[in-house]
């Protein structure tokens, strides 16, 4: 049986993916280096790392408008991290993924962070008949 993880909101295409999972929060303002697609801030749980093509497990989203834009603007450069798999967003976030046609899904029954790991393959289905879902391919070793 297939590992899968409801959530209460979600938008976007269905991806499939490898997850990077970290318990911290994102903001595309000040987390990422949008040209090189890695995590730039020193203090970030994921600094160094690639986000492109990753499917993003995070606690929560940070920022505001700039961070909104900077999701359609790395959408259209391809520089993207397949979805965004957060405990919390605002709303702002939201208007940035809907105008960017980027797949993101929100609110669980747990602390995401902790459910899913680095290294999972998962497909994020944001459109499910039963609700929003992440359903685990397979676990990472």
């Amino acid at each position: 049986m297939t590992e899968s993880f409801r959530a209460a909101a979600g938008m976007g295409p269905t991806v499939r993916g490898t997850v990077l999972a970290a318990h911290d929060g994102f903001s595309a303002r000040y987390d990422l280096d949008r040209v090189n697609g890695v995590f730039s801030r020193p203090a970030h749980q994921l600094a160094g790392q690639s986000y492109v093509g990753r499917v993003l497990v995070l606690d929560t989203a940070k920022g505001g408008v700039a961070t909104a834009w900077m999701l359609h603007e790395m959408q259209a450069r391809g520089v993207m991290p397949a979805a965004l798999v957060l405990n919390s967003v605002n709303p702002i976030l939201v208007q940035g993924a809907a105008l960017a046609d980027f797949t993101l899904v929100v609110g669980f029954g747990g602390d995401i962070t902790s459910l899913l790991r680095t290294g999972d393959a998962v497909e994020v289905d944001p459109n499910a008949s039963d609700g929003p879902v992440v359903r685990v391919l397979t676990r990472a070793a």
